[in-house]
């Protein structure tokens, strides 16, 4: 009898260190679902922060388009009450633009400076 005593006295102190285990770790469990709610409460409110953000972004956006379009609008009865100007061709290139006596005579600067170059090249030959 002393050994089923023994024996049950044994049991009962496994069941005791089980109980405490399970315990620990329902306690764990429990802080880290208080921490993971606390978490998804601040995500929830992050998001309902982004969208209203949006919502004014998108509010924003919705505005300065039909500004835009105001804008435009405006705009094209402006250019359609100017008068249409008359086509003129345009010149192919800017020589085009310098009276016809201008673009056949050298730069006068460049002319001098061949001048000069050519004498010194004359001078160079008599040393």
């Amino acid at each position: 009898m002393l050994n089923e005593l023994e024996s049950l006295s044994q049991n009962i102190g496994r069941l005791i260190k089980i109980s405490e285990r399970h315990h620990q770790a329902h306690d764990a469990l429990a802080q880290q679902l208080d921490q993971l709610r606390a978490e998804f409460a601040l995500a929830q409110e992050e998001l309902a922060n982004m969208r209203e953000e949006r919502d004014a972004l998108v509010a924003e956006r919705d505005s300065l388009s039909a500004k835009i379009d105001d804008a435009q609008v405006r705009l094209n009865a402006i250019l359609e009450k100017l008068p249409r100007a008359k086509s003129v061709p345009e010149p192919d290139n800017q020589l085009a633009l310098l009276p016809p006596d201008a673009s056949s005579q050298p730069d006068t600067a460049e002319a001098a400076n061949g001048a000069l170059h050519e004498e010194s090249h004359h001078h160079g030959e008599k040393a």
